[in-house]
């Protein structure tokens, strides 16, 4: 049966409105490091997999690459002054967009994955320089600074946020008495709702939303606290002390089943809450010391937590029920992890790249391989799309196929 032409046409402004709300997201769709890819290489080759591009002029930076409309978007430090670069699939660069001076201090270069949304770009600088960007042409729609707008201040390594978007609202945190964090209209800046949360300073960490029993619950990690907020007006839920030495937690805590787990380095670990069924409340189910992570994220796969340390630099499997630890191991050092078909992609500060496959009493080498391109520090996280595995170090991305 033929559709008429104005439903067509519906359904086409439909289609249309649901594609504009869709936003590329910090470390996989649901922002726990899962990456839902089949047909991948179970095992490399000796050498490793293959690079098919490297583009290595992205300047300085730690951000990860996201992608649609068959194109890249990565943010970079050029002399004090920040960019968005955007490139083809196979690493020509296509247009470079300024948007503002950069972290140039202690550890310099850009800090915020962009978060991309229909036609829009949204960065923060490690100055707190907020700016949605239209993409296509590099004009700044409009801007924010989140230290004078708001009463924030900026932390010791230059503000860090892998900013979180659904719909029609942007969530940050400026980390300020009165304006904790804030939900802002990424269409005109408008704030949406301001919330005190905790009065904590802002910790480095990229928030999580959730949908618990149908109520979506912003969590975050602040300086002081793990943070719970009713995502629809800000209004304070609950609120869990949690501290380690540094006040630095840049782990997105994961959620799974009713149930949240946060983390962070310095010899912290990380705790597993229990949301009540309102998720108005939280309550302590087990906290394990060994697994803490400094900056390389967890994923929870199939009733296990895996990651790497930072005091304690070993690679740990943890049961997500009771918070044991299974085992550990020192094959590779610590360092960053995603999950994608059957395997733990691993990224070490030493700039080692491994392909690990968890057995039932440690976890078994698939593939193995060095990065030598690239400037500074190996932290940025790894991401995987249509069978391609990305690996930004400094000025350098490269991209591996990984394909069966």
């Amino acid at each position: 049966m033929r559709l008429s032409i104005a439903l067509q046409l519906l359904l086409l402004f439909l289609f249309n409105c649901l594609n504009a709300q869709q936003a590329d997201n910090w470390r996989g769709p649901e922002r726990m490091g899962i990456y839902h890819e089949n047909g991948l290489l179970q095992q490399w080759p000796s050498e490793g997999p293959d690079m098919v591009w490297a583009y290595e002029q992205l300047g300085e930076g730690f951000t990860s690459p996201v992608f649609t409309n068959g194109r890249i978007y990565i943010t970079g430090m050029e002399e004090r002054t920040g960019y968005l670069y955007v490139l083809s699939t196979d690493g020509t660069l296509e247009q470079k967009f300024e948007y503002g001076e950069e972290y140039y201090q202690s550890y310099p270069g850009s800090r915020s994955t962009p978060a991309i949304a229909g036609n829009h770009a949204y960065i923060v600088s490690g100055h707190g320089l907020l700016v949605c960007m239209d993409h296509t042409n590099g004009n700044i729609i409009w801007q924010i600074e989140l230290f004078n707008d708001f009463d924030g201040s900026n932390i010791r390594w230059g503000f860090t946020e892998n900013l979180l978007i659904s719909g029609d609202t942007l969530f940050c945190t400026p980390g300020g008495s009165k304006n904790n964090i804030v939900a802002i209209n990424r269409f005109t800046g408008d704030v949406i709702w301001s919330s005190q949360g905790s009065g904590n300073l802002s910790a480095y960490c990229s928030p999580l939303l959730i949908n618990h029993n149908g109520k979506k619950i912003l969590v975050t990690m602040m300086q002081n606290h793990i943070t719970g907020l009713d995502a629809e007006n800000g209004n304070v839920l609950w609120l869990h002390p949690y501290a380690n030495f540094r006040n630095i937690h840049p782990n997105t805590p994961i959620y799974h089943d009713g149930y949240i787990y946060a983390f962070s380095g310095y010899g912290k670990g990380g705790v597993k809450l229990r949301l009540n069924p309102e998720g108005d409340q939280v309550s302590e189910v087990w906290f394990n010391e060994n697994l803490d992570p400094q900056l390389g994220g967890a994923v929870l796969v199939d009733g296990f937590i895996y990651g790497s340390g930072d005091r304690n630099r070993f690679w740990f499997c943890v049961d997500w029920e009771t918070g044991e630890t299974m085992f550990r191991s020192r094959d590779i050092d610590k360092g960053n992890v995603i999950w994608a078909d059957g395997r733990l992609y691993c990224y070490t500060e030493r700039g080692e790249l491994a392909l690990l496959e968890p057995g039932r009493e440690g976890f078994i080498i698939r593939g193995q391989t060095e990065v030598t391109l690239g400037s500074a520090q190996h932290w940025a996280h790894l991401v995987i799309n249509d069978g391609i595995l990305y690996v930004r170090r400094g000025n350098a991305l490269m991209a591996y196929d990984i394909r069966q």
